[in-house]
């Protein structure tokens, strides 16, 4: 079945600090996207990664690990259970520019079962877009973030 990638970027008027304040807290995704709620079900090493965390909106519930973390410039972790895809991936790399950031969401992942690609790749589109614009808009609302 065929791979599946989405890829979102946006120019956000803040510094990649600040930016990934917002990426490398996990408890702070439902304050800027449409997760309703966080929970932490393991801890990970000194720098993040091996974090596993349990996202729900809705019905829908993810278990996702961090696997790499890099401090204010990446983040990329992966998808343990929840939808019916596979080897799904997403990257987050933040880039410093004269604006600001410049940050990539880039995504991939393949179907489990045949046909279904196009709506989860939808589905997943629309998310990835509000991550992005919720990123950007608490990131430059200038609401005190919090260090990791």
């Amino acid at each position: 079945m065929a791979q599946q990638d989405i890829d979102v970027r946006r120019t956000i008027s803040a510094d990649p600090d600040t930016v990934f304040r917002l990426v490398g807290d996990s408890s702070t995704w439902p304050d800027w996207t449409p997760i309703e709620s966080f929970q932490l079900i393991e801890e990970g090493d000194l720098g993040g990664v091996g974090e596993i965390r349990v996202f729900r909106t809705g019905r829908v519930r993810v278990r996702e690990e961090i696997v790499e973390k890099v401090r204010g410039r990446r983040l990329v972790y992966e998808l343990l259970s929840g939808l019916a895809v596979k080897d799904y991936r997403a990257e987050i790399d933040i880039e410093p520019s004269a604006a600001g950031s410049e940050v990539r969401w880039h995504t991939t992942f393949s179907p489990k079962f045949p046909g279904s690609g196009w709506i989860y790749r939808r589905a997943l589109q629309k998310a990835t877009e509000q991550f992005v614009g919720g990123l950007a808009e608490r990131a430059e609302g200038g609401v005190p973030v919090q260090a990791t």
